[in-house]
């Protein structure tokens, strides 16, 4: 990898640092991403749900990428918050070359309400 891929991902980092630190200050509550229908993730079946399953049901991916040569979309919502503090939620999910989920991964530290 060059060095400019280096130096945008460390700006990206520093501008990411910078946010979360003046907004958990300002509001106490900073958000990454955006919510997802994760109660919907039992509908996702490897082999059978297709992409636009998956539009369909979770709405637009926070971000889309290849990972070993499968095309990838990540759905994420990260809340930080003084009080209560962080919790995190995602799913990434892997298309194969005819757009039909591959594999999933769900994580979450969400607390049960």
């Amino acid at each position: 990898m060059n060095a400019n891929f280096f130096t945008v991902l460390s700006l990206r980092n520093i501008f990411r640092g910078f946010v979360l630190s003046t907004g958990l200050l300002g509001s106490g509550c900073v958000t990454e991403g955006h919510v997802f229908p994760a109660g919907q993730i039992q509908t996702i079946r490897i082999g059978e749900t297709t992409e636009n399953d998956i539009s369909r049901t979770f709405g637009n991916p926070w971000s889309v990428g290849i990972a070993n040569g499968l095309k990838t979309w990540t759905y994420r919502d990260d809340r930080y918050d003084l009080i209560s503090g962080t919790e995190r939620e995602g799913l990434v999910i892997k298309f194969d070359n005819r757009g039909v989920v591959s594999s999933f991964n769900y994580n979450s530290t969400k607390r049960s309400k």
